[in-house]
């Protein structure tokens, strides 16, 4: 059978789900249990485990076992489990394995295809990565999904009728996002997303062990090297008096000894006030993505009407005050934190598999990063490279089209290497590079000679760059599919296609040039106290028509109409054809 099944693959548990009868359902494990933990272990004799019983054997073999391996997914380094060396995607294909094991033996047939979640903020490479385990367990992966957008699906799957704003602040065992949206006539659109991806539960652990550490004279790197089992005990022993102040307020923390045994009469005490002031370095952390995320969707706290709790670690009183105290409002836990993001990834297979199920929801995702080019700058004649020219910006609704303009350095420059990264930094060494397109044979001529730039953004991870010379109209362009699900190479030539219906170009189409001509004609006509007015119209349609951008280009448009209209020399459309639309140009045909 032809089912896709969903996958929460997360740093502490992970999860399988099926889109079965109309409703999202999660899958068991050989346990009966729907936690399946992100550990593996290696057996003396060679047989590797995964979940409860590597769990177990971290217990008393930490070295031989590895876990919140997630956190170094497109990272380039090696995990040493007993003699052996692995990659954090091939212990990832491990646990991906299993699950699809548990999903067959459930379903009682073979399992191909998968939407795995990660972390919203999860860069190119940690997604290749995740793309690759699903690969190497045997999987096609037919999307990657952001975790909070997955935990939302499922509560708009839920609650479809509603409109309404909501804050999804997903705190898992290793990552930390934030995603701000809106659900409305059962749409959900994504609004703007941030986070952190090596802040999670597991660190609320580690801050609790290194303190423990500290009152006997340790620290926690060095005790884990040299004292592997009696951290690994009392690594234990904090988790679970964690859990135990999210009922009971207060707990106790067995010290183990240098063999890792306990001694009763060695007790650190827990309450919930030490447990605050033990943690509040990382609640500094969590405060800056959820600004950031309300900044970049132009939001205050008090405009969200709902904040929802996804992930275990969201159980933490800590951290369910201080998001009651930041909202001014008790959040929503409606369904599991653990459950809920496997969840919304069955919702997700469904509507890929056009479900009548949810043939009614219709979701939009937002580019998490910010997409550009490595430019060079001049500084009173010294030129320095290395910096960042954003061409999409974070959190711009996807799929998504637009252009940007660029020149030569140097006069006669006949060729130009596009470099294309990904981040937010000011200058390209800090962020991530995803590939590179090749400008040849440029005309010669002046420095500052036209280029111009265009990236395409689809829902499946391509990026199309494209570069053009106004001059000579030559493109050169290439399609970076980095992190783009296991698109077949008809699939990937059928996205490419519905990409070019994204691209705009008015500049190219003759009426915007006659009313770019005909209202410069009008500043000579018009009074002197109207034409600083005019220009800064003619600006502004001039601007928006090389962004590409539809709704930005209409609103310039009808904003110079308007300011012609208002001074008495309104513009009248010609009625003859436009050569330039007879090719077709307008949807993005050739020039």
């Amino acid at each position: 059978m032809d089912v896709i099944v969903g996958i929460d693959l997360g740093t502490t548990n992970s999860l399988c789900s099926v889109f079965k009868d109309g409703q999202p359902k999660l899958i068991p494990n050989t346990h009966g249990s729907f936690l399946t933990p992100s550990v593996v272990g290696l057996l003396e004799d060679g047989q590797v485990v995964v979940g409860a019983a590597a769990k177990e054997l971290r217990v008393t073999h930490p070295d031989r076992t590895a876990s919140c391996f997630k956190r170094s997914m497109g990272l380039d380094r090696v995990i040493e489990m007993g003699k052996q060396e692995f990659s954090a995607t091939k212990l990832s294909s491990l646990v991906l394995k299993s699950l699809r094991g548990d999903a067959e033996d459930f379903l009682g047939h073979p399992v191909e295809q998968v939407v795995i979640t990660v972390p919203a903020y999860f860069n190119d490479n940690q997604r290749q990565a995740t793309k690759q385990a699903g690969e190497m367990a045997g999987l096609k992966v037919r999307r990657i999904i952001n975790e909070p957008t997955a935990a939302a699906l499922t509560y708009g799957f839920h609650d479809r009728d509603s409109e309404k704003h909501l804050m999804v602040i997903d705190l898992g065992g290793g990552t930390f996002d934030v995603t701000l949206m809106e659900i409305f006539e059962g749409t959900l659109e994504i609004i703007s997303t941030a986070g952190e991806s090596m802040l999670g539960g597991e660190d609320f652990t580690d801050r609790l062990v290194s303190t423990v550490l500290k009152k006997e004279g340790l620290h926690l790197e060095t005790a884990e090297m040299t004292q592997p089992v009696r951290t690994a005990r009392l690594r234990e022993e904090c988790e679970n008096a964690k859990r135990q102040l999210m009922t009971e307020g207060k707990s106790r923390i067995r010290l183990p000894d240098e063999a890792g045994t306990f001694d009763d009469s060695k007790v650190f005490k827990l309450n919930s006030a030490v447990f605050a002031k033990i943690v509040e370095p990382l609640m500094k952390r969590i405060k800056d993505p959820i600004n950031r995320a309300l900044r970049d969707g132009d939001f205050g706290p008090e405009k969200i009407d709902d904040v929802i709790l996804v992930g275990g670690a969201t159980r933490m009183p800590v951290l369910q005050g201080f998001v009651t105290d930041f909202f001014e409002k008790e959040p929503l836990v409606t369904y599991n934190p653990d459950e809920v993001v496997a969840l919304g990834a069955a919702i997700q297979a469904a509507l890929i598999g056009d479900d009548a199920a949810v043939d009614e929801i219709v979701m939009t995702d937002v580019c998490p990063f910010t997409l550009g080019v490595e430019v060079a700058k001049d500084f009173g004649g010294r030129v320095s490279s290395g910096y960042y020219q954003p061409v999409i910006h974070r959190n711009t609704t996807i799929p998504v089209s637009r252009e940007e303009q660029f020149g030569t350095m140097a006069a006669n420059q006949q060729e130009v290497l596009l470099m294309v990264y990904q981040g937010e930094s000011r200058k390209v060494a800090d962020n991530l590079c995803l590939g590179e397109l090749r400008i040849v044979d440029i005309p010669p001529g002046p420095a500052g000679t036209e280029i111009l730039v265009r990236f395409t953004y689809d829902l499946n991870g391509l990026l199309e760059v494209e570069a053009m010379l106004p001059s000579t109209g030559k493109k050169f362009n290439t399609v970076l599919t980095n992190h783009s699900s296991s698109l077949s190479s008809v699939e990937l030539k059928a996205a490419v296609r519905e990409m070019q219906k994204l691209k705009f170009y008015p500049r190219d189409e003759l009426r915007h040039r006659r009313l770019v001509l005909y209202s410069e004609r009008m500043v000579g006509e018009v009074g002197s106290f109207h034409r600083q007015q005019l220009e800064d119209a003619i600006d502004v349609f001039e601007h928006a028509m090389t962004l590409g951008d539809r709704s930005v280009f209409d609103s310039a448009r009808l904003s110079l109409l308007m300011t012609l209209e208002q001074m008495g020399v309104g513009y009248d459309e010609p009625d003859e054809p436009d050569e330039d639309l007879a090719g077709g140009n307008a949807a993005g045909g050739s020039r």
